[in-house]
């Protein structure tokens, strides 16, 4: 697979503004292609060539969803046809350095393979070129690879079968994808955690035959500076919903639950691989939420990492229970001087804004700011959540310090707060992603079905702000 500068095999794409006049081969499509956005039209010529046309209505090309998808949406179109030699003519694009990343960007993600379980699957391979265009591309291409590699691991570790991908493999699975990097990894197994008296991972993932881990990456980026990002994604790589069982129809998706881990390990990735002059420790507390013999249940009292204790009024609340956790490590054996917590956390995210757009809470108008930047490159959609004290009362509990649930109400909120908590009064931000992180029928043509592998690029574009 790859993608290159000049012309390859016979087929070209071109990119048509509707209404545009002149384009090649108008005479023989006009009457019937009509350049809406994302229209394709597949021309054969003679001698085995053809032209593959694509609408881009009257959109903006340098939006990054837009670049995105019109490159994507071609590279689909083309593999029905098993066409996998290709060129694109984005000479009308006008594509300026950071529009043209994200362009190749869709290609990357549309070509490059997608891990199978099937005993037949095959390997296909694809070589794209690139005309049109007076940039300078080998780095643009290089970077786009770099961050493509990470939202397909996401995706990747997202969509594994619960029986693949126990914690124990998981921890591999990171250890495996950032080894030829600048990172520092290290890996609490069960034992240490139970030193370090981490009631809270323990709780969740203690009594499964596949116990927990702890994963702690560290990146250094610019090391005559203080400041350390943490970064932490819940890992949960199975999820039952323990004794609160989920509902059946909800049991298909019950191992995704890891896609803000997935995330945190992608961003630090494409973070060291493009050498950011950063310091960034992403840590990843990893377990599977199972039913057993000894499995804590609704009533129980843990006492997390912090010293402080936690009801545990719903164990279907169990991603809050390990990032406590981890949040904690973060600020006091990491010295993180602000932290952002990502998680596939509540469903009532879901009931807000769907399937697109990830849901905010912070403490931090700066770190909004930068945040809500940063996704503007990458194209996703988050929308900041307001909150008070008000909201931090509904987690009050009458037996310990708090309780994991905060009521029928706010759950999206209440559970972001649940985690500040444990921040220490850190600059803080929670990206509820249990909406966006899974797609049945992708809304985006850079998109595939189930795990998109969001925020990936936003993290680390953030960083790199």
């Amino acid at each position: 697979m790859s993608v290159v500068l000049g012309n390859v095999g016979n087929t070209e794409v071109i990119f048509v503004k509707r209404g545009e006049k002149g384009y090649p081969y108008e005479e023989r499509v006009g009457t019937v292609f009509k350049a809406e956005y994302l229209d394709v039209l597949l021309l054969p010529l003679e001698k085995d060539k053809k032209v593959l046309f694509v609408g881009l209505g009257k959109e903006n090309v340098k939006e990054p969803s837009t670049s995105m998808e019109i490159s994507a949406k071609a590279c689909k179109e083309l593999k029905k046809y098993e066409i996998s030699e290709y060129s694109f003519n984005v000479e009308n694009l006008r594509l300026n350095k950071e529009s043209f990343v994200n362009f190749a960007k869709g290609i990357y993600l549309s070509i490059k393979a997608k891990r199978s379980y099937k005993s037949d699957a095959k390997i296909e391979e694809a070589k794209v070129g690139i005309v049109g265009t007076n940039l300078d591309i080998s780095p643009l291409l290089k970077k786009a690879e770099i961050i493509s590699d990470s939202i397909i691991f996401a995706r990747d570790m997202v969509n594994a079968p619960s029986n693949y991908l126990h914690p124990k493999e998981f921890t591999e699975e990171i250890a495996e994808f950032v080894k030829d990097t600048a990172i520092e990894t290290e890996i609490l197994d069960e034992e240490e955690l139970r030193k370090l008296k981490m009631g809270g991972i323990l709780g969740v993932g203690g009594s499964s035959a596949f116990p927990p881990y702890l994963v702690v990456l560290r990146y250094r980026g610019n090391p005559k500076s203080k400041e350390n990002t943490a970064i932490v994604g819940k890992g949960i790589t199975v999820d039952t919903g323990g004794y609160c069982l989920k509902p059946s129809q909800f049991m298909a998706g019950i191992r995704g639950d890891n896609g803000g881990a997935a995330a945190v390990v992608g961003a630090i990735a494409i973070l060291a691989k493009l050498k950011a002059k950063v310091n960034v420790t992403a840590i990843v507390p990893t377990a599977e939420n199972k039913i057993a013999p000894d499995s804590y249940v609704d009533g129980d009292v843990l006492t997390s990492y912090s010293g402080r204790t936690i009801e545990v009024c719903d164990t279907d609340a169990e991603g809050r229970l390990i990032l406590a956790d981890a949040v904690t490590y973060a600020v006091r054996n990491e010295k993180a001087t602000r932290v952002l917590d990502i998680a596939t956390l509540t469903g009532a995210v879901v009931g807000m804004y769907g399937f697109t757009i990830g849901g905010v809470v912070t403490d931090s108008d700066e770190m909004w700011e930068e945040f809500y930047r940063a996704s503007l490159k990458t194209g996703e959609k988050h929308a900041r959540i307001p909150f008070g004290r008000e909201h931090e009362k509904m987690l009050e509990s009458d037996i310990a310090d708090i309780k994991n649930l905060g009521g029928k109400f706010c759950g999206t909120i209440t559970a972001g707060l649940f985690i500040r908590s444990f921040a220490e009064k850190k600059p803080w931000l929670h990206i509820d992603i249990a909406g966006t992180a899974w797609v049945d029928t992708p809304d985006y043509a850079y998109q595939d079905k189930y795990a998109t592998g969001v925020c990936t690029d936003t993290i680390a574009e953030w960083l790199m702000g």
